[in-house]
């Protein structure tokens, strides 16, 4: 029997005679998936993981099967069984070629040969320990109750991905069990705020509370710390009744007088709680009190805290009172960054993550795109006064050296940015949405003018700034930013703002033009474009910062540090501008001050004239770069091109032995697409492949001459000329056969091999004739099209032909 059979006539009937969809509340999820498969390019994917079955019993998943022919050995699935059962956090694994079972504990880590499958109620029994005394089984019973309600999905559309539902599960399972304080860490882009709904959606309707008396629905409080952040949540919760959402505003508290409490879940940011009762800054010196005190502590149930790194569990920001004011609720702590030294009181706080899914993690199961990094130095990248510079203001330094660091903050060289620029515009598609990051607000206005006068687009709307200071228009430039069907603005400037809140899925480019210092930052950043978007096989960094030096510190994207030892508490100051503490008006921070390192600035010195420099002519003419193309690789790492071209010249043998099997190979387009199929799923992608075309100058030549460069040193030939050289065996077709392969040639030397795929050829037939009708009426049947097309591109190749 081959798989299908053997699944069908020996492992269901098997599953069916222990019970499995058979007792009430099991079922068997066939070919249950799991990833999606990497993006590998030219929209195409890695081959996606599915299991073969999952038992599933009173909504939670039980077991996973893993099936195999019964001409195979019966464990031979064993290793597949347990990656499966890890990644769905199952307990207990199968391996099966219908004759035999092999079973596998997890937990105990524990494993040999089954006699059949456990019914549904002994599985259950044999994965959750049963309770003993009176408070194991309320947890047992809430544990239930949780797991009880389906997920919502009213538009049939949404169901969970297996993290998702791995994250689900771990906070339903803690809130049974008591826990008080939860934290998940997901990376940017996985859909926290659709897991955040999804748990208050279980909880609601299972009508938990703090008091656990099941008797009312919880009153649950989304806490972000932009309006942004709390818009997309509200906007994300509306499958629940519209009189139960409350979006708490500061303008509605002083018209009614009062905070909200006729709703179930509330939407707010943690600047607008802070607020004193009479609208003015909370102060020590104030008796009235913020308005998170006009709630009762106990008047919500259950806390979301969305980016919770971001000084919400700080032991110095004031943020922690209103968690501290409301602690008899369950806390859930959402966050995409690994535990640091900048973000410990996270950690501290919240304790360790009930669950963790990774950025490499994301991108290697299709759940988020990869990206490729293209590092540029310049000439400029640091800076010595030349006497036959300008300095239009400020004093400079004739003996100091000026570094990235110093750059638009105390030293602006116009000239500079313009060239940066000018790299930036030729190595971008321009037509691409991009968000380029800049040191200050005013460098911002700078590179957006810079962009503008550079561009080849005629729209004058084509940049803009989005920082704080832009106010409503800003967040209207971003609203059309983030709108899929808008095209303008193309390109956002920004300082800080950007760094996160951003949901544009059509991101294909981040440009760094100020040091990125901080790693919980940097991951922001980064996650702006690792959203999936129809065609969006990869996105690109260019970084003219050496912020890609973070992909190699081990805390990237692996364990997390310990935290340090806590230090002393201290209250923030109230902000300069709006006097609110925390600062509620959006103002960014100023730069630090050069003299004492704190922003703001704490010398009482006056602030320093930013130097102005305007470069010589000559020295303007002098500027150059270097760009480097670097890979971020299936095991989450940054390799170089000459790294990638060692590992990719240590694969290729495993694929093809010689030059005469890569030849028969890349001469039939079902084979050459498996072949690169076998590339992409080592980690070399169709845009990588592109990319090393370019480093070693082969830009021009088949991919063909690119991997015999590699493999053997074998001169590359131009398309053109294998194309001419393959023209020679046009004497065994038809006139309007060579016509057609004309242009099919035509189309292969301006574009590559990929115009030679099989699934071109109908594409390729209306270009040609507009209608398939047209293209059989003049080349005969489609089979007979399709043997010419093919058949002809072994001529493309053919040993001797160039």
């Amino acid at each position: 029997m081959n798989e299908s059979q053997t699944q069908y006539e020996l492992i269901e009937p098997s599953l069916r005679k222990a019970g499995w969809g058979e007792v009430e509340g099991s079922k068997v999820r066939k070919e249950h998936p799991i990833s999606q498969g990497r993006l590998i390019g030219n929209r195409r994917r890695s081959q996606p993981i599915r299991a073969d079955y999952v038992l599933e019993y009173k909504n939670r998943y039980l077991a996973v099967v893993e099936a195999k022919s019964n001409e195979k050995h019966y464990t031979t699935g064993v290793a597949q069984a347990k990656d499966y059962a890890e990644r769905l956090h199952i307990r207990f694994t199968y391996a099966t070629n219908g004759d035999k079972i092999y079973g596998i504990d997890m937990h105990e880590g524990t494993e040999g040969d089954v006699s059949k499958y456990p019914s549904p109620e002994e599985l259950w029994n044999m994965t959750f320990v049963q309770p003993t005394t009176t408070e194991e089984e309320e947890k047992e019973q809430w544990r239930e109750r949780l797991f009880a309600i389906p997920f919502e999905d009213r538009s049939g559309t949404w169901q969970p991905r297996y993290y998702q539902h791995n994250a689900i599960n771990k906070v339903l399972e803690a809130v049974a069990d008591g826990k008080d304080k939860i934290l998940l860490t997901l990376a940017t882009g996985t859909g926290k705020t659709a897991i955040a709904f999804q748990i208050a959606w279980k909880l609601f309707h299972a009508k938990w509370n703090i008091r656990r008396d099941g008797e009312r629905s919880p009153r649950v409080l989304f806490l972000a710390d932009r309006n942004i952040l709390a818009d997309q949540a509200f906007n994300a919760f509306n499958a629940f009744e519209e009189e139960a959402l409350i979006r708490i505003r500061p303008s509605e508290i002083k018209k009614k007088g009062h905070v909200p409490k006729n709703g179930s879940v509330f939407f707010t940011i943690f600047q607008t709680f802070m607020s004193g009762g009479n609208g003015e800054a909370m102060d020590v010196k104030q008796v009235r009190e913020p308005y998170f005190g006009e709630y009762p502590q106990d008047y919500f149930d259950f806390i979301i805290i969305d980016e919770c790194h971001r000084g919400g569990a700080n032991d110095e920001s004031s943020w922690r009172e209103i968690m501290e004011y409301f602690s008899p609720a369950v806390q859930l702590g959402l966050t995409a960054t690994p535990k640091r030294d900048v973000n410990a009181d996270t950690y501290r706080y919240f304790g360790d993550p009930v669950y963790e899914y990774s950025l490499k993690d994301g991108i290697n199961d299709g759940f988020l795109t990869p990206f490729k990094v293209q590092e540029i130095k310049t000439t400029i990248d640091e800076y010595e006064y030349s006497p036959d510079d300008i300095v239009d203001s400020g004093e400079i330094d004739s003996e100091r050296k000026y570094t990235e660091e110093d750059f638009n903050r105390i030293i602006q060289i116009i000239d500079r940015e313009q060239f940066r620029v000018k790299k930036l515009m030729e190595l971008m598609n321009q037509n691409q949405k991009t968000l380029v990051f800049c040191a200050t607000q005013i460098h911002a206005a700078a590179i957006r003018d810079a962009i503008n006068q550079q561009k080849t687009s005629t729209n004058p709307n084509y940049c803009h700034r989005v920082t704080a200071d832009d106010g409503a228009r800003g967040e209207q430039h971003l609203r059309d930013f983030q709108d899929n069907e808008k095209i303008i603005p193309t390109v956002l400037t920004t300082s800080q703002k950007l760094s996160t809140g951003v949901d544009a899925p059509e991101i294909r480019n981040i440009a760094l033009l100020r040091p990125v210092n901080s790693m919980v930052e940097f991951k922001q950043i980064i996650g702006r474009g690792t959203r999936l978007f129809d065609g969006k096989d990869y996105f690109t960094i260019y970084d003219f910062v050496g912020a890609h030096k973070h992909f190699k510190d081990p805390e990237w994207d692996g364990p997390p540090l310990p935290p340090p030892e806590p230090g002393p508490y201290r209250t923030p100051k109230p902000c300069p501008v709006c006097g609110e503490r925390p600062c509620i008006c959006g103002v960014e921070d100023p730069p630090p001050c050069p003299e004492c390192g704190n922003s703001p600035c704490v010398c009482e010195k006056p602030p320093r004239q930013i130097i102005e420099v305007k470069l010589s002519q000559h020295n303007v003419l002098q500027l150059d770069s270097m760009v480097r193309t670097s890979f971020y690789s299936p095991d989450g790492k940054l390799m170089s091109a000459e790294q990638f071209i060692k590992n990719l010249f240590g694969e290729l043998p495993v694929l093809f032995k010689n030059e005469d099997e890569l030849r028969k190979i890349w001469s039939l387009p079902d084979t050459r697409r498996k072949l690169l199929e076998e590339l992409s799923e080592k980690g070399y992608t169709q845009a990588q492949l592109e990319d090393l075309q370019k480093l070693v100058k082969g830009e021009d030549s088949d991919l063909y001459d690119v991997l015999s460069y590699i493999a053997w040193h074998r001169n590359m030939i131009p398309r053109q000329e294998r194309a001419e050289k393959a023209k020679i065996h046009f004497d065994s077709y038809s006139p309007s056969q060579q016509e057609f392969l004309n242009y099919v040639l035509d189309q292969y030397v301006q574009s590559g091999v990929q115009e030679l795929d099989g699934d071109k050829l109908s594409q390729l037939l209306i270009l040609k004739y507009h209608a398939l009708t047209d293209a059989k009426a003049a080349l005969g049947d489609i089979p007979t099209i399709r043997e010419t097309f093919i058949g002809f591109q072994e001529y493309l190749y053919e040993k001797g032909a160039v």
